[in-house]
């Protein structure tokens, strides 16, 4: 079952519902009773995106269409995942490292309208290959969304991923990695900042299957308002991938009485030389801190501002690209203010 799927035949039954564990909250068969026509071709005029200043090249998939003229680049490359109207689309990519390159992905999610969206993303690193991951989603409050990748590593390849969302009327964004070990490592980040009634679910799933593996995930969130986050974050382990170290952390803010966090941090550990561990924390803001920016002479929304860029500027300085880095710093504290 999947949204790209009920899209593609029409059938509301394909649509994940919260009888299945993994989309218990993020129910979309409760809440889509009719879905709309089939996005259009014409988007109208396209503006540029927020990654375009500094990639080497730009490719544009426009209500899941490919746009002609699109540059698969090595180095620096914006993926603009670009959604207009209020139909219903589902598109898809392939993304593949070859042996000891390296690429830095900025993807973005861009929509308008009440769209009802699907992207799917396929990932290759091979033996050596680095990638580092950029994910920003910046959708309007009524659209819904579902943005999976499935990465597949090579022994000895590196993979960095960063995903920052705002959130919308219902929101996924789902990673899951075939992690073979062999000296590999993965880095799994995430930062949603929610208001109004806004939703995101941040889904990841690595799998590690061979011996001599990493993967280091650091997840923040800051919900206020009638804002829903949704953290499910799951570790496999093996029989036989020995030495694993694996590690994954969720920390949320709430900020509001009427908010909601929803977290399932989940270790399946099938070998025994391993080091595992994972932490969960949901609360306010530290009253203390608080207390002191005020004596300061801070004005009480500066100072709640600042502690809140704060806690979730941890997971942007682990971003590996300056440029990027910037930008998303940019984003994010435009959001708090």
């Amino acid at each position: 079952m999947s949204l790209a799927r009920a899209i593609e035949t029409g059938n509301l039954a394909e649509l994940p519902s919260r009888r299945d564990e993994d989309w218990r909250w993020t129910d979309l068969r409760g809440l889509i009773r009719e879905l709309p026509a089939a996005s259009s071709d014409d988007a109208g005029e396209i503006g540029a995106g927020p990654f375009d200043a500094i990639a080497g090249a730009v490719t544009r998939i426009v209500n899941g269409r490919l746009r002609p003229g699109a540059v698969a680049d090595r180095g620096v490359l914006a993926l603009r995942i670009i959604s207009r109207g209020d139909g219903a689309h589902a598109g898809r990519h392939a993304v593949s490292v070859a042996s000891g390159e390296a690429l830095v992905l900025l993807e973005s999610h861009e929509g308008r309208g009440a769209h009802i969206s699907e992207f799917d993303l396929s990932i290759a690193v091979a033996n050596s290959g680095r990638l580092e991951r950029i994910v920003l989603v910046d959708e309007p409050a009524d659209a819904v969304l579902v943005s999976r990748a499935d990465v597949t590593l090579a022994p000895g390849a590196q993979f960095a991923q960063t995903v920052i969302t705002s959130g919308a009327r219902r929101q996924r964004i789902e990673t899951r990695v075939a992690h073979p070990g062999g000296g590999g490592a993965a880095r799994l980040d995430g930062v949603y900042l929610l208001a109004d009634q806004r939703h995101a679910d941040i889904t990841t799933v690595v799998t590690h299957e061979g011996v001599d593996g990493t993967t280091d995930q650091l997840t923040k969130g800051v919900v206020r308002d009638q804002g829903r986050g949704v953290f499910q974050g799951r570790i496999v382990v093996r029989p036989g991938a020995d030495k694993t170290d694996a590690r994954m952390g969720h920390h949320a803010l709430v900020l509001s009485d009427r908010a909601e966090v929803d977290a399932k941090p989940e270790l399946e550990i099938f070998a025994d030389d391993v080091a595992c561990a994972h932490g969960n924390t949901v609360g306010a803001l530290d009253e203390d801190a608080l207390f002191y920016a005020e004596q300061r002479g801070i004005p009480e929304d500066q100072a709640r501002a600042m502690l809140t860029e704060a806690f979730v500027g941890e997971v942007v300085d682990r971003i590996e690209h300056e440029g990027a880095r910037e930008i998303v710093r940019a984003w994010v504290a435009e959001r708090l203010r």
